[in-house]
């Protein structure tokens, strides 16, 4: 029993005993949070205004192509400016930047050392604030088109105007789509790395040699957009990334500049051979950005090119990511970091097309972990492609056909081997019988599907927004409070892009053993950060009528209305909405306050969400929503991607306990450890 209790399904809620301590040390911090706020205020301006002068500085350089050189110098002119901007930056920041851990203060006093999150975890945080500033301008792009395409159809509906009224509006139509044009030239994925450096959000903004922390040999980046989000690649086009002058001081004052510090291998030049461990590489310029690979012009030894030479000389390693094509990726590929290598050697010859281009041989260091790449070949893991490749098959579809997708299980840790049992699945909510839900509210009057956030009287309760974006099947662009859905009552279709949550289970997913987790679920495709993966399916019923249920490790509390109120010292989400059951609650009821009045209770009764495991760096959020009815007490429990998350991994949220909260039938506390494995694990679950 105790490994079932580690893994299957989510622990229960309980309140914490020390609630009233955790929630003081949580006002103390937020005091101390705003005075350093205001004492960076005016650093953290200046710092951003700098950051726009670099990236202005930069595109300019980018869009000249040919930089015009300084007599007698090794620089140009732009990049001087640059020099200059990021000195005054150091000065500006001090050694506010490099401040690594908080003193805090408790009830009684006592410093507490709070530490810094690992480098892993920045880099999830890092990703995730660049997945959601993308989405909002996914969004963007989306009502814009969509208010185009509303207004076209207008204009075709019209009567038919004076000759010299209709050119006025041809005119004016040939305005607008030039306009739109322009709007729509620029990528969300651009316009996001932009928002990323205005709000000094780069993981890494100064580049360095070597392995990046927190981004280990395998990752994978599912547009060039997040390299230059975490600082692992600081350009969305060039291949070549590389230090200037800049860093002619402290520990690289010995170095010749500029060096190359990593490089994309991803096909466009004709001239590349990619032998996985050995690679012989081309150097930057000439090519025809068409896309047919070929060179135009010369190549020069300048820039990343020379950046490069430099390593040759001075036994310099560089960070070498591979692209390749991916059908889930937005951009059409995924880019994996396959390690650091040596570039041995270099020389110009003349290319395929005639053209003079240089040539870099680069060797991997030893000592690294496998390859999961080769050529232009990536490996996805052990994704079966028929159910004859299952191995440990021991049930084809645990569903019985209920989903659309079958999910089937397996099994290579027990022996023999055995499936799930002990359940019966269901694909929705089963109602206990002392529990009535609310009658259907009015929803909105749109037809067809939700387009205006401003008409829409769901998006009103949003906070007139709607939460999702329609690409890859609808996505959630961040967590929220609760979400808002379009219902039974509403006019619009199946199709609405708010109704996201509520289409049922889109991936191929599967149950498997785990030596010491019990049974755990992963994704044989590719989940992109937003996906609704799961509704949490059981019995709903009131949170009193489980007191005297023992080893049932299956229910899963419905907090949204704590969520909104931050109690317990759960994480207080964003919140811009409107509900009559907030406005209307009751805070002197203090039984309301610390438990939640109904749950979902899976133990007999539910779907795969049940055999989702616990991590303290999960890959999952949970996300109350409403769409039938209003009540945020009776909210349906979905599961989201938090991140990119690749196929073949096991798929995780964080139950939420509080550690030392949960108390057995003698009135002693439980104490459970955790198997999660992550890097911040916190060592135990209860």
């Amino acid at each position: 029993m105790v490994e079932q209790c580690v893994s299957n399904g989510p622990k229960r809620k309980e309140v914490a005993k020390n609630g009233k301590k955790e929630k003081q040390k949580t006002e103390e911090t937020e005091t101390q949070r705003r005075t350093s706020d205001r004492i960076k205020s005016k650093q953290r301006e200046e710092k951003e205004r700098l950051v726009r002068k670099r990236v202005q500085i930069l595109d300019e350089q980018e869009e000249k192509g040919n930089l015009r050189k300084r007599p007698n110098a090794n620089v140009t002119e732009e990049e001087e400016q640059v020099v200059m901007a990021e000195k005054l930056l150091n000065q500006v920041l001090g050694s506010t930047e490099k401040q690594k851990e908080v003193t805090l203060s408790d009830a009684g006093g006592v410093g507490n050392v709070v530490t810094e999150k690992s480098a892993t975890v920045k880099v999830k945080d890092t990703l995730r604030l660049f997945n959601k500033f993308y989405l909002q301008l996914v969004q963007e792009e989306e009502l814009r088109c969509a208010k185009a395409k509303v207004d076209k159809n207008v204009s075709k509906g019209s009567k038919k105007t004076s000759k010299g009224s209709k050119k006025s509006v041809d005119k004016s139509k040939k305005e607008n789509t030039a306009e739109d044009d322009k709007k729509k030239s620029k990528r969300p994925d651009l316009k996001a790395i932009s928002k990323m450096m205005e709000a000094n959000a780069i993981m890494y903004p100064e580049k360095t040699i070597g392995d990046i922390p927190g981004i280990n040999v395998g990752h994978r980046f599912y547009s060039r957009a997040e390299m230059v989000a975490v600082g692992f690649h600081s350009h969305w086009l060039n291949g070549i990334d590389y230090m200037g002058q800049f860093y002619k001081k402290g520990v690289y004052h010995n170095y010749m500049f500029p060096i190359a510090v990593a490089i994309v291998i991803s096909g466009m030049y004709e001239d590349d051979l990619d032998n996985a461990e050995d690679v012989i590489y081309t150097g930057q310029g000439g090519h025809d950005l068409t896309g047919n690979k070929r060179q135009i012009r010369d190549q020069k030894l300048e820039r990343g090119n020379l950046a490069l030479k430099n390593c040759v000389e001075q036994c310099v390693p560089v960070r070498v990511v591979r692209g390749h094509e991916c059908a889930s990726s937005y951009c059409g590929k995924v880019y994996t970091y396959d390690g650091l290598y040596k570039v041995v050697q270099y020389w110009a010859e003349k290319g395929l097309s005639g053209y003079t281009v240089f040539k870099y041989r680069l060797r991997r260091l030893e000592g690294q972990p496998l390859l999961t790449t080769n050529q232009v070949q990536f490996s996805y893991g052990r994704v079966p492609q028929s159910v004859a490749e299952i191995r440990g098959l021991v049930c084809e579809d645990i569903s019985g056909g209920q989903e659309d997708v079958p999910i089937p299980a397996t099994n290579l840790v027990d022996d023999p081997p055995v499936a799930p049992s002990g359940y019966t699945y269901r694909k929705s909510l089963q109602i206990a019988k002392n529990v009535k839900l609310p009658t259907n509210v009015s929803g909105c009057n749109c037809k067809g599907t939700c387009v205006d956030p401003r008409t829409c009287a769901c998006a009103k309760l949003n906070g007139s927004y709607f939460p999702y974006v329609n690409c890859h099947g609808g996505r959630l662009i961040e967590a929220r409070a609760v979400v808002f859905e379009c219902g039974p009552g509403c006019g619009c279709g199946p199709g609405c892009v708010n109704r996201t949550s509520q289409r049922g289970i889109k991936h191929r997913l599967e149950v498997f053993r785990t030596p010491k987790k019990g049974w755990a679920v992963r994704s044989w495709d590719f989940l992109p950060a937003g996906a609704p993966v799961c509704e949490y399916i059981g019995v709903l019923m009131r949170t009193e009528d489980t007191d005297h249920v023992c080893e049932n490790n299956y229910i899963f509390d419905i907090d949204c209305l704590q969520t909104m109120r931050g109690l317990d010292g759960r994480e207080r989400r964003l919140g811009d909405v409107s509900v009559p059951a907030i406005n209307n609650f009751d805070g002197d009821d203090q039984k309301s306050e610390s438990v939640p009045e109904f749950c979902i209770d899976a133990g007999s009764t539910g779907n795969i969400a049940r055999f989702i495991n616990h991590s303290c760096e999960p890959n999952l959020f949970v996300q109350c929503v409403l769409s039938s009815h209003h009540d945020v007490k009776l909210a349906r429990v979905m599961l989201f991607a938090a991140d990119n998350i690749p196929p073949m991994q096991e798929l995780t949220y964080d139950y939420g306990y509080a550690l030392d909260s949960v108390s057995g039938p003698d009135g002693k506390i439980i104490q459970m450890p955790c198997y999660c494995g992550a890097a911040d694990c916190r060592k135990r679950l209860l």
